[in-house]
């Protein structure tokens, strides 16, 4: 992890001077991606290891085809240092490619943002996203190179050969689609499900309406609850949608399991707030937790004492003297599972002090 470290300060040192040169494709490879792979674990000069210019079933190449026992798992395709990577030809291409070559993951880089996809995924391109991770400063404020550094390890070759991208897109992926299956269930049950519930409660005199709508009262606990806004952003239609349009998957999923976790610790007094830039949750008027949803995951503010917390994490940090959005002086940087099953008892503990 060190290395990958370095490689991140490495560049950082020099972002800015070229990219006021509008680098090219060819140069942004040299100076940016390459080293970083190299710290990755990757060796580009070796064509067993790291293929450049693979060919693809039509006539074009891909950039890098990172390999490992000589048979791509990766491909990674180059954009030029200035490139937003938001085009939906160039993602569509890669993703094609790689789902053509039976290789699971892909890549779209311009040296800077690394937008991970999942070739197999049943979905459209851009919806195929796992995760997206940037060493820019401006793009990452807050966030320590450490847990960047952590974020750009699951495309390293160690990483690779032990499966941790299949794994964390088998979570993040089958998340979603059972979320949705059960939301399909709960809010228009069969009645094939009501007769299993009907039986597991073993009081006849409930009736099959009854259950109806009571597994529509438990579910849309989850759905949007909008609180009147005391702003001038009262005016405004902010949403569900307004928060994660656009964001990788993983964030979305981080996003609705905290989400969920914050209601239950009071389902009939804990409300949810949609402003422009995060979400807040309220026991009665008081906030105990807020949430802006980034690109590379959650920052979340509390309000609690940090030098009151027990052994707190790197990614937990003191923002009582550093402007932040939200509310509370104790922020929280999460981009994976782990950090936020972590993360639960400094909510809860935010969730008792605020009640």
């Amino acid at each position: 992890m060190k290395d990958i470290v370095s490689c991140i300060e490495e560049l950082r040192l020099r972002l800015d001077r070229h990219r006021k040169e509008d680098l090219k494709e060819y140069p942004t490879r040299t100076i940016f991606i390459d080293p970083l792979l190299q710290a990755l674990g990757w060796d580009v000069r070796d064509p067993d290891e790291v293929q450049l210019e693979y060919p693809t079933i039509d006539g074009k190449s891909v950039d890098y085809a990172p390999k490992i026992n000589r048979k791509p798992v990766l491909f990674i395709e180059a954009k030029p240092l200035n490139d937003p990577l938001t085009d939906v030809k160039s993602i569509t291409q890669v993703v094609g490619y790689a789902a053509n070559a039976g290789v699971e993951w892909c890549i779209l880089t311009n040296g800077i943002t690394y937008k991970v996809y999942r070739s197999t995924e049943k979905a459209e391109a851009p919806d195929k996203l796992l995760f997206e991770v940037s060493i820019d400063p401006r793009e990452s404020e807050g966030k320590p190179v450490q847990q960047i550094a952590e974020q750009l390890y699951r495309f390293s070759r160690e990483a690779m050969a032990k499966g941790v991208l299949d794994e964390i897109g088998e979570q993040v992926f089958t998340t979603g689609k059972i979320r949705k299956a059960l939301d399909k269930l709960f809010l228009n049950p069969p009645d094939n499900l009501v007769r299993i519930i009907r039986s597991a409660i073993g009081d006849k005199s409930i009736k099959p309406i009854q259950i109806k709508s009571a597994l529509k009262r438990l579910w849309s606990q989850s759905s949007e609850v909008e609180l009147p806004s005391l702003s001038t952003e009262r005016r405004k239609d902010y949403g569900e949608e307004h928060h994660i349009k656009g964001k990788p998957r993983e964030v979305v999923e981080l996003f609705r399991m905290l989400d969920k976790f914050c209601r239950e610790l009071d389902p009939s007094n804990v409300q949810r707030k949609y402003l422009a830039k995060y979400v807040s949750y309220m026991h009665g008027k008081a906030i105990f937790c807020c949430v802006h949803i980034q690109k590379s995951g959650l920052r979340i503010w509390l309000k609690l004492n940090y030098s009151q917390l027990e052994n707190p994490p790197d990614y937990v940090r003191d923002v009582s003297n550093i402007g932040h959005w939200g509310v509370g002086d104790v922020e929280i940087g999460i981009d994976n599972l782990e950090k936020l099953h972590n993360s639960k008892s400094f909510i809860r503990q935010s969730f008792e002090e605020n009640k």
